[in-house]
């Protein structure tokens, strides 16, 4: 064992200070678990996911030391601007920019073509 060889006070002392360095391991573990689970509740947030009950109590466990890394934070913030741009009139109208004018004519012609067939079934009249 790792205690033979010592006196009965370092072996107590060795014994408190292990107890010690595994509470404050403990503690760093939560605080991480937590910062997880904090990134994890904002990208939920971001893309409109259930909330996870796990998630939330970790968090409440973990109280105010919970600390998400900037970057992480600016990451998901970077994709939520990019995504409001794309979903936005003017994100539209440059993806139409980037569309073949051509194969959208086509699509169009195939379209009403379709729909010409389909309407000359139901309505002999045509």
């Amino acid at each position: 064992m790792a205690t033979e060889g010592m006196t009965r006070e370092d072996a107590e002392e060795y014994q408190k200070q292990l107890v010690e360095e595994k509470m404050e391991r403990d503690a760093e573990f939560l605080i991480k678990k937590a910062e997880r689970a904090t990134l994890r509740t904002c990208l939920r947030d971001k893309y409109r996911l259930p909330k996870s009950e796990q998630d939330e109590n970790m968090i409440e466990m973990a109280g105010d030391d919970i600390d998400v890394p900037e970057e992480l934070l600016k990451m998901v913030e970077d994709d939520t601007t990019e995504e409001e741009q794309k979903d936005s009139i003017l994100g539209q109208m440059q993806n139409l920019q980037n569309m073949d004018m051509d194969q959208i004519k086509e699509k169009a012609s195939a379209t009403m073509t379709e729909l010409r067939s389909k309407a000359e079934e139901k309505c002999s009249v045509m």
